[in-house]
Parts: structure tokens; sequence; C-alpha cells
């Protein structure tokens, strides 16, 4: 018995990090020998022995993880104040994107806009997406949530999917039902810089250069303001908060108007980064979202941002390197199912009331 329970205990600890370290440690060794095809030559393959593709690999990975990322933290302060899965917010998210083209015309962006034109057209797009964005949250938990706080926890639950398929009606009639192109303001595909043969285009510096002060910015209100305190304090034990003196309602609301202004930033960051919107990709990305979440540790903002960066390369080298991608749902879903096998309060612990 001595050595299963030693092997269980060195899978515990190892396994996890194993299990993530593979596919781009497998990938690693693979373009180091075998190597991959980078062009034709007279009709002839070329292939190279580097590592510029796995960069490449993880260089995407880690832009599109910035947007699940954004999405995921909405799901994790939700969670982690009243323990609701908000299922409408990935569609709050769609209605964010959906904003942020809208006000193209309204500032006047175009491909064609100034440099200057363009950086303050976006930052009021931008912080316009988030207001509209956070108020939606906001009034969604005023009307349908705050109203059922002391309800069973399937009514709130229910209540968030029909917010959902309300919303994801509104974006229908809004822009109708077909995935619909957008104008690429950014040329987001286009090469600013080379890391060694790595191209490092717009869109990558876009979703990371974003994520990463809003999350910063996040992090210091929750840990060094007198709300962010109040927040923590509404997560730990709303009654006792209450005692204290702290308006827990407003608390609540508070934090349902952060997370709304996370998904319309990240929005705007999609339809920059993806040059198409669509009524239903609140849907998907919701789901990844909310995956990310868990991943990370519910009600973990640092673990959110983990799990999101962590999908993100996940799909990258899935959708680069498995079959275009079919299998990619199926690679996130089964490291998901492995991770809560192995660590099951998430890859840097649960932050809740039942977790402590």
């Amino acid at each position: 018995m001595r050595p299963i329970a030693w092997a269980r205990r060195w899978l515990g600890r190892w396994g996890l990090i194993i299990a993530l370290a593979a596919l781009p440690v497998f990938y690693l060794i693979h373009d180091l020998t075998t190597g991959y095809q980078a062009g034709l030559v007279s009709g002839h393959a070329v292939i190279h022995h580097d590592l510029t593709r796995i960069g490449l690999n993880v260089v995407q990975g880690l832009s599109n993880g910035s947007i699940w990322a954004l999405i995921a933290i909405g799901y994790t302060l939700v969670y982690g104040i009243i323990e609701l899965i908000n299922f409408a917010h990935g569609d709050v998210f769609m209605i964010g994107s959906f904003t942020a083209v809208g006000l193209y015309s309204v500032f006047g962006l175009t491909p064609s806009t100034g440099a200057v034109g363009l950086i303050f057209g976006l930052l009021a797009v931008l912080v316009v997406s988030m207001i509209v964005c956070g108020s939606l949250n906001t009034l969604i938990e005023r009307v349908g949530y705050k109203p059922l706080r002391g309800a069973p926890k399937l009514a709130p639950l229910i209540t968030a999917v029909g917010f959902s398929f309300i919303l994801q009606n509104v974006g229908l009639v809004w822009r109708g039902g077909s995935p619909e192109s957008v104008p690429d303001l950014i040329n987001q595909g286009q090469t600013v810089f080379h890391i060694s043969a790595l191209p490092i285009q717009r869109g990558y510096i876009l979703a990371i250069g974003v994520m990463i002060p809003l999350v910063f910015g996040l992090s210091w209100f929750v840990r060094s303001t007198r709300l962010g305190r109040a927040m923590r304090a509404t997560a730990q034990d709303p009654e006792a908060a209450r005692l204290m003196g702290i308006n827990v309602n407003q608390t609540i609301s508070l934090t349902f108007l952060i997370g709304g202004g996370l998904a319309g930033a990240a929005g705007l960051i999609y339809a920059l980064y993806q040059t198409n919107i669509w009524y239903f990709q609140g849907f998907k990305a919701g789901l990844i979202a909310f995956t990310a979440a868990v991943m990370g540790g519910i009600g973990n903002i640092a673990g959110a941002v983990l799990g999101g960066l962590i999908i993100g390369v996940i799909q990258s080298f899935s959708d680069n390197r498995l079959a275009g991608g079919e299998w990619t749902e199926a690679v996130v879903f089964g490291y998901l199912i492995l991770i809560m096998v192995l660590r099951p309060r998430g890859l840097l612990g649960e932050e809740t009331r039942e977790a402590g």
C-alpha cells in the first residue's frame, strides 16, 4: 500500500504540472527534431528546426486567453460574492461587442483614421462599452437576482439562463442572425516587430496590453480601497459584513458593475481582434470563460486570469496542430476534467465561503 499512497501524493503534487506541460513540451521536441513545414520552394517543402512555430502558438494563445480572462473575472467575482453562476454574463460580453461596433460610426472610426484619432476614439469606445455593459449587468442583478436572494439557489440560476436567452434575442434583432464582418480598424494582422523570427502583431499587443492594466487595476481596487475591502468582506460573510455597517446590496451591485465593465472591454477587444461579431458569440465565450474560472479556482481573480491564459494556449496548440481545431473543445474540457480530478478546487484554489 505504501507505493500506491506515495504515487497518489506524487501525482497530486506534480501530475498536474506534467499534464499542463505535456502538450507544449511534446511539440517543442517535435519542432526541434522532426521539424515543421515553413513553406514551399520550387515545389519542395521547406522544413525548419526551430522554436518559431511553438512561440507563435504561445503568443496567439496568450492573446486569445486575455479575452477569456477578462470575461472569466466577471464570473468569478459574482460567484465569489453571492455564489451564483451568472449564465447571462457571456451575452453581456456579446452586447459589449455590438455596442463597440455601433460606436465606430459615432466616433468616426474607419480603417483610414489617423493614429491619434484612432487611439482617442477607441479609448472613448472602450469607456462607453464598459459603462453600457456594467450598467446592463447591474440592471440584471437588480431586476432578476436581488428579489431572489433568499430563494433556493435553483431560482436565480434559471433566471440567469432566462436573461441569457433574452440578450441573445436582443442581439439577433439588433444585427441579424449571421456572423458579420466588421472594419479592421487597427490592421490587427500587421507585424509590429519581431522577437528573433517570431512576428508580434498588433492584435496580440492589443489583447494583452488592454488585459494587463485592467487586471492590475482591479487587483489594486479589491485589495486597497474601502469598496474593495467591502467586496471581500461580503464574499466571506455577508451577514457579518452587514453587522459591520457595510451596505451589502450596494456592494453586490458594484460587483456586477465591475464584472459587466470588464465584459464590455473584452467585447471591444474581441471585435478588433477577430474582426467579426455574432449574436451567438457570447454562448461559446461564456462557456470557455466559466471553464477558465473553474480551472483557476472559482472566486479567485488571479485564478480566473491564469485559467483564461491556459485555455487560450491549449486552444492555440489544438487549432494549429490537431486536425484544424476539430478536437479543440474536447481537448480543453479534457484538461478541465483532469485538473478537477487532480485539484478539485482549481489551480490556485477557490476563494468562496464554502472553501473557507
